[in-house]
C-alpha cells in the first residue's frame, strides 16, 4: 500500500490496491508478448466487500485495451447444485456464436463428450465418464484459446462455482504451463467444504495467493471526503472507518446513505453512523425492504429464489405479481440500491437479464430472510415454470432439491428424470443429490428399490462404498426384479471388488446365484462368480473351482453372451494354470463372433464390466497370440479415448497397451503407455489394482531395458511391496519384485520374494511359467550356492512350458536349463531357445536369448544379430551387459 489517495482510480473500490493492479497488469503484459508465453493463473482471496469484482472489472479494462479477449462468469451461492454451471458462463458465449459445424469442427472428437456439459449439444443415452468430461472441457479451452489469442478468463465468486466446474478448474489449471491463458480468480475464505474446497485448494497449489486486506483508516478518510467533500472533518471520517471496519463495500454503502440522510460528516453526527450502516445489511437490510411495500418484498424474495437471469417477467410469475406492478417493484428495488441493471460486460450469461443484486451480501440477506415453508414453496413454482418453458428436469433440479418433503409422486419422478440428465453429462454427484432427495420425498414402495438402485448406479464411480449400501438396500426390498436385479447384484460385485472386498464379492453372487432357476441369468451370475474367484489372490483357490468351471464351459457352444462370458473366464484359468495352449486359445476363439467381441461384450458396455475383456486379452498375450491380444488392448484404448472415459478404465488400458509392447520386445514404447498409466492411476488413487498393474509392468519393462536404478526408484516411489493387492495382477508381481531385488544385489531377499511368489502360485494353481516366472529366476539364483535345487526347479520350469506348449515358455525354460550347464551342453541347450524364441513373438526375450548363445558359443553373427535386436527393442543394458561379459570373457572368436 503505496499511496492513501491513488490518482485516477476507475472506481472506490480499488483504493490502495496499486499492488495488486501492478501484478495483473504484468500478468497481462506477459500473456501479451507472445503467442509461445506460458500461460498463468491469479488468485484474488479476501472476505465479501473487499474489493474482489472489482479488481476483475479491472482486469478486464487492463486487458481489452490490450486487445485481449476476455470471457467471465461467476458463482452463485444458491446455483452451486448446477453442475457446470460457471464453465457454461465460461465458454457458451464463444460457441454459441459459432454454426454447430463450426462448434464441432474446434471442439473435433470432444464436441459428443464436452458439448452436452456445455449445453450445445445433446447427451447421449449412457452414462458419460466424469473424468473424460472434464478433459473434454480442458481441450475445448485449449482449442478455442488457439482461436482467441490472448485469452483471460474471470471468475468471480469461485467459493460459490459448482463442484463439476471447479474439477474442471483444477485440472485445467495444471495445464497453463503449455496453454497461453491467463486466469483470473477471486474467492472468499472458507465457505466451501468437501471435494469442491480440495478442487479449488488445488487450483491456487504451489502459487501465489494475493489476500486483499481492508482500507486504512487513511484510505477511508480519503474516500469518504472524495464522496462527501473535503469539509468531512477526521473524527467523522475515523468513525467511518471503525463502523465499516475499511470495508470498502461497505464504506461505499454508508457513505450513500451519508448522503440520502443528508447528514452532515462531523464529529457530532458520528454517533448516527452505525444505525446507518445497520440499515445496509442483514436485519436492516430486511426491514429497509420491508418498507418498500409488499409486493416490492415479493419481487426482492423471487429475484433471490431465481439466484440469475432475473427478468421483470420471469420474477412477476413466479411472486404472482401483474407486470405492471412487476416494474414499479423494480424501480423501487433499483432505487433502494438492492437491485440493478446488470453489466453485460462482467459475466457470461445464460439467457438475457433486466436485473441482478447490487452485491452478493444483499442477495443472500434477501433469500435468507424468506421464510422457511415460503421458500420452499416458491421454488416448487420456480421448478413449474422452468418445466413449463420447456427445459428439462436438470434445469429445475435445483429448485426441485429446496422443496418440502411432501409423499409427492411426481417430484420423484421429476428427481430421477434429473439425475438420468446429470449422469448424461458426467455430473454423477448432481445426479446423487437428487436421488438422495427423491428418497426423503419419499418414493412409492413399489418404486423405492428402482431409486436405491438407481442412486448405487450414480455413485459407481466416484464412490463405490456408497455404492454397497444402496444396492443392498434395494436388494433387501420388493421391487427389484428380474434382470434389473441380476443387475444390482453384479453391480454389487463390483463395488465390493473395488472396495477391495472381492471375498465378499464372490459370496454374493454365489448366494444370488443359489436362489435361481437354470437359466441365463444364474448362469451369468455363475460366469461373474467364477470371475471374481479367478482374479482373487487369496491363500488358496476354492476346492474344485477350475474343474467345475471347465465342466461348466464344456457345454457352451457361445451361443449368448452369458455363455461367451464363460468360455473366455474358462480360457483365462486355463492359462493361468498353464494347461495346453492351442486348447485355450480354441476356447477364447469360441467367445467371439467372426473374430470380434459379440455385441454387448463391448469395452463400453456395463453388463460384464472390463475385467472380462481383458481376461480375453490376457489370455491370447500369454499363448503367443499377441496379434489378437494387441488389437483387443488397443480397441479398448481406442473405445475409452472415444467416449471419454479417462479415469481408471483409460489407466487399465494404457498399462494392458504398455503390457502389449513389453510382451511383443518393444520396451521404449511400453515405457511410455505404462507411465501414462500410471500418471492415470494416481489420479484414480493408490493402492487399486489398476496401480499395482501400472506400477509390476512398469518395473518390468525397465529391468528389461537394463534400467535398474530406475526401477528401483519407482518401486520405492509407488510402495512395489508387499503386502500385495487381493486381485491378480499380470506379471505376477512377487515374480517381478524377487527379480528386482536380485538386479539391485539384494539376493537373500530376492530368494525370499521368489520363494513366495512359489508359495502362492502352488495355493492358487497357477503354473503358467511364462508369468509365475519365479522358478526360473530362482533357480538362476541358486545355481552356485544350491546347484541341486536350481536343477530341479530348471527340470519343473521346462516340464510346465511343454505342457504350456508356447515357443516363448519352452525357449525360456530352455534358456535357464542353459545357465545352469557348462561347455557344448549349454551351447547346444541355448541353440535350442533361440529356435524356439525366434519363432516366438517376444523379440526382446529372442534377442537376449541370441545374445547368451552367441557367448556360449563365441560366435560373432549370433551375438552381433542378437544385439542388434536387442538395440531395435531398446533394451540398451542388455547391449551394455553383453560387452562387459564379453570383455571379461574374452569374447567370441
Amino acid at each position: 500500500m503505496t499511496e492513501v489517495r491513488p490518482p485516477a482510480v476507475p472506481t472506490a473500490a480499488l483504493w490502495e490496491r496499486d499492488e495488486e493492479v501492478a501484478a495483473i497488469t504484468e500478468a497481462v503484459d506477459t500473456l501479451c508478448a507472445d503467442r509461445s508465453s506460458p500461460g498463468g493463473l491469479l488468485v484474488l482471496r479476501g472476505e465479501a466487500g473487499l474489493g474482489k469484482t472489482a479488481l476483475l472489472a479491472e482486469t478486464r479494462r487492463i486487458a481489452e485495451q490490450r486487445g485481449c479477449t476476455v470471457w467471465s462468469a461467476r458463482g452463485g451461492e444458491t446455483l452451486r447444485s448446477v453442475p457446470f454451471n460457471v464453465v457454461r458462463q465460461l465458454l457458451q458465449p464463444a460457441l454459441v456464436s459459432m454454426l454447430p459445424e463450426e462448434a464441432r469442427e474446434y471442439l473435433g472428437d470432444w464436441y459428443d463428450i464436452a458439448g452436452p456439459a456445455l449445453g450445445i449439444a445433446d447427451p447421449g443415452e449412457g452414462h458419460a465418464d466424469p473424468r473424460g468430461v472434464c478433459e473434454g472441457l480442458v481441450a475445448a479451452v485449449r482449442r478455442l484459446a488457439r482461436r482467441d489469442w490472448p485469452l483471460v478468463l474471470l471468475i468471480d465468486d469461485a467459493h460459490w462455482a459448482d463442484q463439476e466446474t471447479l474439477r474442471w478448474l483444477a485440472s485445467f489449471a495444471e495445464r497453463l504451463v503449455d496453454l497461453s491463458v491467463l486466469v483470473v480468480i477471486a474467492r472468499r475464505p472458507g465457505e466451501i467444504s468437501g471435494a469442491s474446497a480440495r478442487y479449488l485448494d488445488a487450483v491456487a497449489a504451489d502459487r501465489p495467493v494475493t489476500t486483499l486486506s481492508a482500507l486504512t483508516p487513511e484510505a477511508t478518510a480519503g474516500l469518504t471526503r472524495a464522496a462527501l467533500g473535503e469539509n468531512a472533518d477526521a473524527a467523522f471520517c475515523r468513525e467511518v472507518w471503525a463502523v465499516t471496519g475499511g470495508n470498502p463495500y461497505e464504506t461505499v454503502e454508508l457513505l450513500a446513505k451519508v448522503q440520502d440522510s443528508e447528514l452532515e460528516p462531523v464529529e457530532a453526527h458520528a454517533g448516527e453512523l452505525r444505525d446507518l450502516n445497520r440499515s445496509a445489511r442483514g436485519g436492516g437490510l430486511v426491514e429497509r425492504l420491508e418498507e418498500l411495500g409488499i409486493d416490492a418484498t415479493r419481487f426482492a424474495w423471487a429475484a433471490a429464489i431465481l439466484g440469475n437471469d432475473i427478468t421483470v417477467g420471469l420474477v412477476a410469475r413466479l411472486a404472482t405479481l401483474d407486470v405492471d406492478a412487476a416494474a414499479r417493484c423494480a424501480e423501487l428495488l433499483r432505487g433502494a440500491r438492492i437491485l440493478t441493471a446488470p453489466d453485460p460486460s462482467t459475466t457470461g450469461r445464460s439467457a438475457p437479464a433486466d436485473l441482478e443484486f447490487v452485491h452478493p451480501l444483499i442477495a443472500t440477506a434477501v433469500y435468507n430472510s424468506i421464510p422457511d415453508a415460503l421458500r420452499r414453496a416458491m421454488h416448487g413454482i420456480a421448478a413449474r415454470i422452468v418445466t413449463d418453458s420447456g427445459h428439462g428436469a436438470a434445469a429445475a433440479a435445483r429448485h426441485l432439491l429446496e422443496v418440502h418433503p411432501d409423499d409427492d409422486e411426481e417430484l420423484v419422478w421429476q428427481l430421477r428424470e434429473a439425475a438420468r440428465e446429470h449422469l448424461a453429462v458426467g455430473a454423477p454427484d448432481a445426479a446423487r443429490r437428487c436421488l438422495e432427495r427423491a428418497l426423503e420425498e419419499p418414493p412409492r414402495p413399489e418404486v423405492h428399490a428402482q431409486v436405491l438402485y438407481e442412486l448405487g448406479c450414480a455413485t459407481f464411480l466416484t464412490a463405490p462404498a456408497r455404492t454397497i449400501g444402496h444396492l443392498r438396500a434395494a436388494l433387501g426390498m420388493p421391487g427389484l426384479d428380474g434382470d434389473r436385479r441380476v443387475d444390482a447384484v453384479v453391480r454389487l460385485s463390483q463395488a465390493l471388488l473395488h472396495n477391495d472386498q472381492l471375498e465378499e464379492a464372490v459370496r454374493t453372487v454365489e448366494a444370488e446365484a443359489a436362489r435361481l432357476e437354470p437359466g441365463p441369468a444364474q448362469m451369468r451370475l455363475r460366469t461373474v462368480q467364477f470371475m471374481w474367484e479367478g482374479i482373487h489372490a487369496g491363500e488358496a483357490a476354492s476346492p474344485g473351482r477350475s474343474e467345475r468351471l471347465a465342466e461348466l464351459a464344456a457345454t457352451c457352444t457361445g451361443r449368448d453372451n452369458s455363455e461367451r462370458a464363460l468360455l473366455i473366464v474358462r480360457g483365462f484359468d486355463a492359462m493361468m494354470r498353464g494347461e495346453n495352449a492351442e486348447e485355450i486359445v480354441e476356447i477364447c476363439d469360441r467367445a467371439l463372433v467372426n473374430g470380434r467381441l459379440a455385441p454387448g461384450l463391448g469395452w463400453t458396455d456395463s453388463e460384464w464390466g472390463v475385467e472380462l475383456l481383458l481376461m480375453l486379452a490376457d489370455a491370447y498375450a500369454y499363448t503367443d497370440r499377441l496379434d489378437r491380444a494387441e488389437s483387443l488392448y488397443n480397441e479398448a484404448l481406442h473405445a475409452y479415448d472415444t467416449a471419454g472415459w479417462s479415469g481408471g478404465h483409460l489407466a487399465l488400458a494404457h498399462a494392458y497397451v504398455g503390457l502389449g509392447h513389453r510382451r511383443r520386445g518393444r520396451l521404449e514404447a511400453a515405457e511410455a503407455e505404462l507411465r501414462e498409466s500410471l500418471r492415470l492411476a494416481e489420479r484414480v488413487g493408490r493402492g487399486l489394482p489398476l496401480y499395482w498393474t501400472a506400477t509390476c509392468n512398469l518395473v518390468d519393462t525397465l529391468l528389461a531395458r537394463g534400467h535398474v536404478d530406475e526401477a528401483w526408484a519407482v518401486a520405492e516411489q509407488h510402495d512395489f511391496a508387499p503386502p500385495y493387492p487381493s486381485t491378480i495382477v499380470l506379471p505376477d508381481p512377487r515374480s517381478v519384485r524377487g527379480r528386482l531385488l536380485l538386479a539391485v544385489g539384494r539376493v537373500q531377499e530376492g530368494v525370499n520374494e521368489l520363494e513366495e511368489a512359489q508359495k502362492a502360485a502352488a495355493a492358487r494353481g497357477h503354473h503358467n511359467p511364462v508369468h509365475v516366472f519365479w522358478a526360473a529366476d530362482l533357480a538362476r539364483a541358486l545355481a552356485t550356492e544350491d546347484p541341486a535345487r536350481a536343477a530341479r526347479l530348471a527340470v519343473d520350469v521346462r516340464r510346465q512350458a511343454e505342457r504350456f506348449g508356447t515357443d516363448t515358455a519352452i525357449g525360456e525354460a530352455l534358456r535357464v536349463a542353459a545357465a545352469l550347464e557348462t561347455g557344448q551342453r549349454a551351447v547346444r541347450l541355448a541353440a535350442q531357445a533361440v529356435t524356439f524364441l525366434e519363432s516366438s513373438p517376444c523379440q526382446y526375450e529372442h534377442a537376449v536369448a541370441r545374445v547368451e548363445y552367441g557367448i556360449l558359443a563365441r560366435s560373432v553373427p549370433d551375438l552381433e544379430r542378437g544385439l542388434a535386436l536387442a538395440r531395435s527393442c531398446g533394451a540398451d543394458g542388455l547391449v551394455k551387459r553383453a560387452r562387459e561379459e564379453l570383455k571379461a570373457g574374452g569374447g567370441p572368436r
